[in-house]
């Protein structure tokens, strides 16, 4: 009973478990549905955060109905990530250091509250109750924040990011990341669907903690094949076209897709620059900020491309005139990259003007520029470049944007799934599941071959 009230009310919008209760009591389909009882909000809540076992089982089967209905065509799927709020908000992150500094504050401010309730009692004029009671009231509330964070910070490890440095932690939802998006940046999750290219299909669903995706082709593509294994499909992601953005171009994604036999199409950030079709892209770019100011690039150092070659005397010249000479025709990285490196003479750096622009580290002597050529035998990532380089590799990844983009879209702004209302990763990949099951009941009533006939 629950489920349906709760599948119902994501499907109208209603993300709250506040807004399915008060539907409980006012809304005829919903009392019809909970077979007129009155749930509150906090038996709906506990009740969604309980299905973690179950949520997997139930998500497999709607998945066997679409396949009964002839709704998967399993040829190609695309995989991205949305980037949601969770109910946590980003003031309460920060660094172990930072948070520290926050206690003090707050305990700062807590002092200097005490003391002026003090100087206001002993004050001569008469104060109004209500005066009394909301200083009392806000010196409360600052020990109380305070005592948050020393419990945390007492109960809790630092945060290791992927380089094995602390990254920031927050008090309210550990497990939640600061991630950017084109909003801005939010205290939130990032969750990842995979579609199939027929009709839009979810075939498997999850949520990370950390906004980069440069790992998470892994338990997507794994997910996504116990599932479909389930529904009795014979090694269902072999040979299969995978599509995904930039943001999954990495070696370990990259090195997933091989061990398991599927056909990946991941571009690389840089791709549109190599596409013909993008040439005059430049033309579109606003030439003013919103200042009225001519638009400046952001970048901080002089790059490869500020460099200029001299054909005449074959030196390399920099931003400043200054020319590099050829240190090493054969330089090879450690990685396999071929290159002829250039170094500019220690007299032309020591005093330019350039400088900070130009050199990263204050101590270094002179610039060196490296000028790659060449392919890499048996790098992965080149053989990425050249696949999405082909006429065949734009056209099949250019068919991603058709098949994810909807399943956001519909979720988002119909199902204005614009924010998570659960806290701990595991609740928040309830909910979000949840809400990509109510997407394919959907594609079930409006796409199935028996709704069809019946219809």
């Amino acid at each position: 009973m629950l489920l349906k009230v709760v599948l119902f009310g994501y499907s109208r919008g209603m993300i709250s478990s506040r807004a399915l209760e008060r539907a409980c009591c006012e809304n005829v389909t919903f009392m019809a549905l909970a077979c007129g009882q009155k749930p509150d909000h906090s038996t709906i809540a506990a009740f969604i955060s309980s299905m973690g076992e179950e949520i997997g089982w139930l998500f497999t089967q709607v998945l066997l109905v679409c396949d009964e209905e002839g709704l998967l065509g399993g040829t190609h799927f695309s995989l991205d990530g949305l980037k949601l709020s969770s109910n946590a908000s980003k003031e309460w992150s920060g660094k172990f250091e930072d948070l520290e500094k926050k206690k003090e504050n707050l305990g700062r401010k807590v002092r200097e509250a005490i003391r002026e309730h003090r100087e206001a009692d002993k004050a001569e004029r008469k104060k109004r109750d209500s005066d009394r009671e909301r200083r009392e009231e806000r010196i409360r509330r600052l020990k109380r924040q305070a005592e948050r964070i020393e419990k945390f910070l007492s109960e809790n490890e630092r945060k290791k990011g992927a380089s094995g440095e602390e990254i920031q932690s927050n008090v309210t939802d550990n497990e939640s990341a600061k991630m950017a998006t084109s909003h801005g940046v939010i205290q939130g999750y990032n969750a990842n669907a995979l579609a199939d290219e027929k009709h839009q299909v979810v075939v498997h669903a999850q949520v990370f903690g950390d906004g980069e995706d440069g790992s998470h082709a892994k338990p997507m593509l794994e997910g996504a094949k116990e599932k479909l294994e389930a529904i009795g499909w014979r090694e269902p992601l072999k040979d299969r076209r995978i599509s995904a953005d930039s943001g999954y171009y990495s070696v370990k994604n990259l090195e997933v897709c091989k061990d398991l036999g599927v056909d990946a199409y991941v571009p690389d950030p840089q791709f549109r620059k190599r596409d013909v079709r993008f040439a005059d892209a430049g033309r579109h770019r606003r030439s003013v900020d919103k200042r009225k100011e001519r638009y400046k690039s952001k970048k901080r150092w002089f790059s490869v491309e500020d460099f200029k070659l001299d054909d005449r005397t074959g030196k390399l010249i920099c931003p400043a005139g200054q020319g590099l000479y050829i240190r090493n025709r054969n330089f090879c990285t450690a990685d396999g990259y071929k290159a002829i490196a250039y170094q500019a003479p220690k007299t032309g750096c020591r005093d330019c003007q350039l400088r900070s622009k130009c050199l990263r580290k204050p101590n270094t002597v002179s610039r060196q520029v490296h000028v790659f050529y060449g392919q890499r035998p048996g790098s992965i990532t080149d053989e990425m470049k050249q696949k999405i380089d082909t006429k065949e590799g734009r056209r099949t990844y250019s068919k991603r944007l058709g098949i994810i983009e909807p399943v956001f879209g519909n979720v988002r702004a119909c199902k204005r799934m614009d924010r998570f209302t659960l806290r701990g990763r595991i609740k928040v990949n309830i909910q979000w599941m949840l809400y990509c099951l109510v997407h394919n009941i959907e594609k079930v009533l409006h796409f199935g071959a028996s709704y069809a006939m019946a219809a």
